[in-house]
């Protein structure tokens, strides 16, 4: 991949990047043999697929709300922020899940993504967050701790941390 043009920021799923995306999740899947037909639909009307995934939705029992990693025409992964925890995301799934796509990782990119996704929960009012990452996962768990996570132990499989945004704000305007 070329060096980057723009620095990479969030952005409500777009269609400015649609081959980046088509290519990138499909890769994606590929190389862990997960099913692709779900992109079948991108393909065939991008521009409501990336429609349907703008705004708050209703996933996993609760608001949530949708973002692009990209610079450009590139996507670089996609997160997603889950406003509250139901009694099953607060044991696996947390407030944040994020990926990036094969192409991109490696770079520091899930680090600079998961950082804005948490300027993200700040404006939606979050004190804190949980994430959750497999127990064999390391490169997620770096990111997560590069960004304030605090491990606190295991559940299912996962590990669990959680990044206090109300003390990382408290220390930046100290």
């Amino acid at each position: 991949m070329d060096d980057l043009a723009r620095p990479p920021r969030l952005v409500p799923p777009t269609t400015a990047v649609r081959e980046s995306f088509l290519t990138g999740e499909r890769a994606d899947h590929l190389a862990t043999g997960d099913p692709t037909d779900w992109l079948d639909e991108a393909h065939r009307d991008f521009e409501a697929f990336a429609a349907r995934r703008r705004g708050v939705q209703e996933r996993w029992g609760v608001p949530s709300t949708t973002y692009w990693y990209v610079s450009g025409e590139h996507y670089i992964g996609t997160l997603i922020v889950r406003h509250r925890l139901t009694p099953e995301l607060a044991e696996v799934g947390g407030h944040i899940g994020y990926h990036v796509v094969l192409p991109w990782r490696r770079r520091g990119h899930a680090t600079r993504m998961l950082a804005a996704g948490l300027g993200e929960c700040r404006r939606l009012g979050l004190e804190r967050v949980l994430l959750t990452c497999a127990a064999g996962n390391e490169p997620s768990r770096r990111v997560i701790i590069a960004n304030g996570g605090v491990h606190d132990g295991r559940a299912r499989g996962e590990d669990r941390f959680w990044i206090d945004l109300a003390a990382e704000h408290a220390s930046r305007t100290a």
